[in-house]
């Protein structure tokens, strides 16, 4: 991207099996679509994202269901699994494209959540220059990316078809004249993972010698 963080406004889209929202304001994050748990938010490949309190209640109350099997259906037998019978999203995407009503309606309701979603962080800065889209769904599914910014139009998104098409990691996919920045990025969670890992032991490190000294 070229530019420091410092006076940018970012919304990530973390799409994977699992998948969430950031805000992330001069390289701070400020806000996320995950909750307590990272249930909450994105409808995703096995979880079912947000849902209304009432429906757990309605299922105890009603239903007799006990809380592990609530826990075990909202994360394992949920999202995208729940609505078409497939938690792969490329599966999902060949079958809507022959009409099957129950992957078509799957990948209404995961791209209306996501759409939603965007809105919503980018609210929460009081706009965004840039749009990251990453992850394993976010890096690999163009039709993802392509109807996601389809529907923020009025966020001033709009993607450059042949650059999604054919990007390859890590690319920007902006089209000409669209004031919001939009880039596929590859995941490195595991790039993270060690840097924290090392600051971290670097901190322990830093302290026990101090503790040292001081005796």
């Amino acid at each position: 991207m070229g530019e420091r963080l410092d006076g940018l406004r970012i919304v990530t889209c973390h799409l994977g099996s699992g998948a969430s929202l950031a805000a992330v304001e001069h390289g701070v994050s400020i806000e996320t679509t995950m909750g307590f748990t990272p249930l909450e938010g994105l409808v995703m490949a096995t979880r079912s994202g947000s849902v209304d309190p009432g429906l757990i209640l309605w299922l105890e109350d009603h239903v007799g269901m006990p809380s592990s099997e609530l826990a075990a259906t909202l994360e394992h037998r949920s999202g995208l699994l729940g609505l078409a019978g497939s938690a792969d999203m490329q599966v999902i995407l060949t079958a809507a494209k022959t009409s099957d009503p129950d992957a078509v309606l799957a990948l209404g309701v995961y791209l209306h959540r996501l759409r939603a979603g965007i809105a919503a962080m980018a609210a929460a800065m009081d706009g965004f220059d840039v749009l990251v889209f990453t992850g394993g769904v976010g890096e690999n599914a163009p039709e993802i990316r392509a109807r996601t910014a389809a529907g923020l139009g009025f966020l001033d998104v709009g993607l450059d078809s042949s650059r999604n098409e054919s990007a390859e990691l890590d690319a920007e996919i902006t089209t000409a004249g669209a004031r919001v920045r939009t880039f596929a990025i590859r995941a490195r969670e595991d790039l993270q993972i060690s840097r924290d890992v090392r600051h971290v032991l670097a901190n322990t490190s830093d302290r026990r010698r101090k503790q040292r000294e001081s005796r």
